[in-house]
């Protein structure tokens, strides 16, 4: 191939940044160009969101600014809409508001998964997933706020409605998420005079027997048993009916009230990829071979939850690697190697990779753990998780940070304080301007059934920018 050739890389998530990166160390000067478009700055680190949004670390510090480490490459703030190959281009909607196209002579696609919705009814208007940072720190001022709601009701039913929390999903984002926010709530609660943490009840719901799958069914035993013991009920083989106006419906018969539904339910390929013609399976992936080269576009390359890239560990032709951030890390490795060896006219390398184990956190000093066959729980496994995360964080950098924040942390306590405020900040300007009409000009804290609304609106905007996450 030419020499400046342009490699354009769709999505700044895990494969694409990390692609980026190791492309522009290994590419010699005036080999090729790399422009990375993401409608987002940064690449979010999805593992600690958890611990981000309990207040163990500070939001900024699970984020990756593109332009800092990329800085060899080109960045473009913008969503990619389609993808022509047959004419080489790709149709951005940048974030200044206009539509461009983009030629490339290689691609990487990597846009990512989106949150898998059902037609649930009341799921759009009082649901939030739980994928980006922006998610992360609303979810966290929400769960705050409910306690301080609460605390100033004497009508009982809202004030269980807006004490009851309900997360929909069992699998690592979904357990880890409830675990934290529970231990995060609990904590809150020794500041408050009429909130008690026996007041809190968080649910889970997990449409399947079992929770987290990956770590096998005796320590998915084992986590149920520890939220069990923290007092979280957990509903498996369950599915929710209905969550009209927060009135939620389960299908075993039980009902509740509640003000806070964190969807979690799953993901699926991002819907970018129906605005294609590259070859995908039934799933909505792209089909791949194991070199990550798209199936008969050898100048296309993909991985991540988007991808489908045959499994080389086992034996079966038609398996296919996970969807996890385990495989995305590794996957783009190879890729970035496969890229510069395809620039280069030498021969592309198979990713394989044999799944190493899981961990995962159920809040402060308690987690689950399978290393290999090895099965660990408890504070050993709960630092385990922490250690695998920090030495993945891409950069020095963010590393140091978050070793910071958790030494804060650990000396003086979690920070329990809600700055509601980011949710509207024009609330206050509003209701000084007497302008009524715009909202947040009304109070905008209500302990009243509606606030739920309020909430899956301010969460909208979140839920469309988790849609291209890598």
């Amino acid at each position: 191939m030419a020499r400046n050739a342009r490699i354009v890389v769709v999505g700044g998530g895990y494969v694409g940044m990390y692609t980026a990166l190791r492309l522009q160390k290994k590419l010699r000067r005036g080999e090729a160009s790399v422009t990375v478009i993401d409608p987002q700055s940064h690449m979010t680190y999805q593992p600690f969101l958890p611990e981000a949004a309990a207040g163990s670390i500070e939001p900024r510090h699970v984020v990756v600014p593109l332009r800092k480490v990329l800085k060899r490459c080109h960045h473009l703030t913008g969503r990619v809409t389609a993808i022509n190959h047959a004419s080489r281009e790709v149709t951005v909607e940048l974030a200044a508001g206009h539509v461009t196209s983009i030629g490339y002579n290689m691609l990487v696609v990597a846009p990512g998964s989106v949150a898998r919705t059902l037609p649930i009814p009341g799921l759009v208007e009082y649901g939030i997933a739980f994928k980006t940072v922006g998610e992360a720190i609303y979810l966290r001022n929400h769960v705050l706020s409910r306690l301080d709601a609460a605390a100033t009701t004497i009508d009982p039913a809202l004030r269980r409605r807006l004490l009851t929390f309900l997360v929909v999903g069992g699998g690592y984002a979904g357990v880890e998420a409830l675990a934290e926010l529970a231990d995060m709530a609990r904590y809150a609660t020794r500041y408050y005079e009429d909130v008690e943490s026996d007041d809190l009840r968080w649910v889970l719901v997990e449409a399947s027997g079992r929770i987290m799958p990956e770590v096998g069914p005796r320590l998915g035993l084992y986590t149920v048993e520890r939220l069990l013991d923290a007092g979280i009920e957990v509903f498996l083989n369950t599915r929710v009916t209905t969550m009209e106006g927060g009135h939620v419906l389960l299908d075993d018969g039980t009902e509740f009230d509640t003000d806070t539904i964190v969807w979690t339910a799953g993901v699926k390929p991002n819907p970018m990829l129906e605005h294609t013609d590259l070859p995908r399976d039934a799933r909505g992936r792209i089909e791949c071979t194991a070199e990550l080269q798209v199936l008969d576009q050898p100048d296309v390359f993909s991985a991540g939850d988007c991808a489908s890239v045959p499994d080389l560990t086992k034996d079966d032709p038609e398996a296919r690697t996970s969807p996890s951030a385990q495989h995305a890390v590794r996957q783009a490795k190879v890729l970035a190697d496969n890229i510069v060896a395809h620039l280069r006219g030498r021969t592309l390398t198979p990713y394989k990779h044999a799944y190493a184990g899981s961990v995962a956190s159920l809040g402060l000093y308690k987690g689950v753990a399978e290393i290999y066959g090895i099965k660990l729980r408890g504070i050993v496994a709960w630092f385990m998780h922490r250690t695998y995360h920090v030495s993945r964080m891409p950069t020095w950098n963010r590393r140091i940070r978050i070793v910071f924040d958790w030494t804060g942390a650990l000396f003086l306590g979690r920070e329990v304080v809600a700055l509601g405020q980011i949710n509207d900040p024009r609330a206050d300007f509003n209701r000084v301007a007497g302008n009524p009409s715009q909202p947040g000009a009304a109070t905008t804290e209500r302990p009243e059934p509606a606030s739920a609304t309020s909430s899956a609106q301010a969460a909208a905007p979140h839920r469309s920018a988790a849609s291209p996450a890598g």
